[in-house]
């Protein structure tokens, strides 16, 4: 068993996967750059608790981080919770994919770690959507190499600008509109975020087709993308544990090299 840790903007969350890959747990703590590693165990202790899960078993621990404050902090408090010296995604690491981006070591980790579990489990061009706290936008070609990203503003960031910029616009839950064409203000905004984020989707995967020339596997993951693809008109694999899966991949990229 391994623990695969992925600190993201929003949430750190934590994976136990076995050697077939298998995710026998996944939870979720909100993410927070003040956190003390005592806190982050603390957290970390109960969840596992709440879902009659251990530690005991793990054999290996790899964390993927974007927030820098953050992955110290975390890393220390694995380290102590399990014993084992984590391995932490960045400079030196093994994935088996070629950056050929401008500026390859600012690419953040996640999109990293996406494209690993992408390319092994899928072929040829592939682009991997992944939808958090910022929608992004992966490319990868047959030949495991990264070409480039788009960046935009997730979902949950649309909204937050919504209800603080207009005086007249409620905080809304993320739900399915009765209506496409809303009929009162909850409906509007749940139709506009909603059918808007899955027209976006849509119309560039059209584009990133023309762009390359021939069709896409199109992978979508992140906390918001189960909500968004089933309202998408492209053909779209929704794979909520890609990340995790991508952290497993490198971690034993590393440790069986090795």
């Amino acid at each position: 068993m391994i623990a695969a840790v992925d600190i993201g903007n929003s949430n750190i969350v934590i994976g136990l996967m076995d050697e077939q890959r298998q995710v026998h747990f996944s939870g979720r703590i909100r993410t927070d750059r003040q956190k003390t590693k005592e806190e982050f165990m603390i957290e970390l202790k109960t969840l596992l608790e709440i879902y009659h899960m251990t530690l005991d078993d793990v054999q290996g621990v790899i964390i993927s981080s974007v927030v820098p404050g953050l992955t110290d902090v975390v890393r220390k408090g694995m380290e102590q919770l399990t014993g084992l010296n984590p391995l932490v995604v960045g400079r030196g690491i093994r994935t088996g994919i070629r950056i050929v981006t401008d500026h390859p070591a600012s690419l953040g980790s996640d999109l990293v770690v996406d494209a690993v579990a992408a390319t092994e489990e899928y072929s040829g061009m592939i682009a991997i959507f992944d939808m958090g706290t910022a929608t992004t936008c992966s490319v990868v070609d047959e030949k495991r190499s990264y070409l480039g990203t788009l960046i935009m503003p997730g979902i949950k960031i649309s909204q937050d600008a919504l209800t603080e910029r207009t005086s007249q616009l409620p905080y809304i839950r993320f739900e399915k509109p009765k209506h496409m064409i809303g009929k009162n203000t909850i409906e509007s905004m749940q139709s506009g975020l909603i059918y808007g984020n899955a027209a976006m989707v849509d119309g560039l995967i059209e584009r990133l087709e023309a762009e390359v020339g021939g069709e896409m596997t199109v992978v979508a993951t992140g906390g918001i993308a189960g909500i968004i693809v089933p309202f998408c008109r492209k053909k779209i694999i929704y794979e909520p544990d890609l990340l995790l899966k991508g952290l497993w991949y490198i971690y034993h990229k590393n440790t069986r090299e090795n």
